[in-house]
């Protein structure tokens, strides 16, 4: 039987952002708006998310050249797309940035009307969506214009059938985003809405933060994905590089 699935998986949330700064900076001021400077997809990193990048890709520079990833998907976010070129620029995978596949399926989920408001601008501006996502909850709650997290699953989906179709056997490493990280182990694992949204209450997933599958030949191609470790921030921590968990979304937007 041909293998399907990655030998190995790893899943990586971006470096910290200057959207995050941003964020946390509009919240603790009660600001209703969060000063992004432009357009989501254009948010870089901070000057402490590439050193949270360089860092995890020291630490996959540790591994022997045959384990380390052999085929890198990022989101065609700036702040993804610039972790996994500092991955690669400390050693941490071989193959070069121009052979990097930037798949829009693995994009940051999208906020439509909420794009850039706090929690405050939330309540203040649409206070008739805070009632609608208390009463769907998060995991069907869909703003005008955005998505909820089943439409990121949708998407998904396709994203892993294309994996499974042209990665069999592979070593393969996603960088995206907090949501798509948690959207990927609800399909993965076979979870449940309560489940998944039990582990997303636990906190936040940490900025380059790695989620590591491993393929169980025993189990086949139906169930082979096992969870190695999730949220794992030892990599930053052995670097002595701080460690963040900002959330990207408008707090209860998420």
């Amino acid at each position: 039987m041909t293998q399907r699935w990655p030998n190995r998986l790893w899943v990586v949330r971006h470096g910290e952002s200057s959207g995050n700064v941003a964020r946390d900076t509009a919240h603790a001021a009660r600001q209703t708006h969060i000063d992004t400077g432009g357009r989501d997809v254009d948010v870089p990193l901070s000057r402490l998310g590439e050193e949270q990048s360089r860092a995890l890709g020291r630490w996959f520079a540790e591994m022997p050249g045959d384990r380390q990833p052999d085929v890198v998907l990022t989101s065609p976010y700036r702040r993804a797309l610039q972790t996994a070129t500092l991955i690669h620029g400390a050693g941490g995978v071989r193959v070069h940035p121009a052979d990097f596949i930037h798949d829009e399926r693995l994009r940051e989920k999208e906020f439509g009307v909420l794009d850039r408001l706090t929690r405050y601008g939330i309540e203040q501006h649409h206070p008739d969506q805070a009632e609608f996502r208390r009463i769907l909850g998060k995991f069907y709650y869909r703003p005008p214009g955005g998505e909820s997290w089943c439409d990121v699953i949708l998407r998904l989906r396709s994203a892993l059938d294309t994996i499974s179709l042209h990665h069999g056997g592979a070593r393969v490493l996603i960088v995206a985003h907090q949501v798509v990280v948690l959207c990927l182990r609800y399909l993965l694992e076979k979870m449940t809405e309560d489940q998944i949204l039990r582990i997303d209450a636990e906190g936040d997933v940490a900025n380059c933060a790695v989620t590591d599958y491993a393929f169980d030949h025993s189990r086949g191609n139906a169930t082979g994905m096992v969870l190695q470790s999730y949220n794992f921030v030892v990599p930053l921590q052995e670097q002595g590089t701080q460690v963040t968990a900002e959330p990207d979304a408008p707090m209860g937007a998420r």
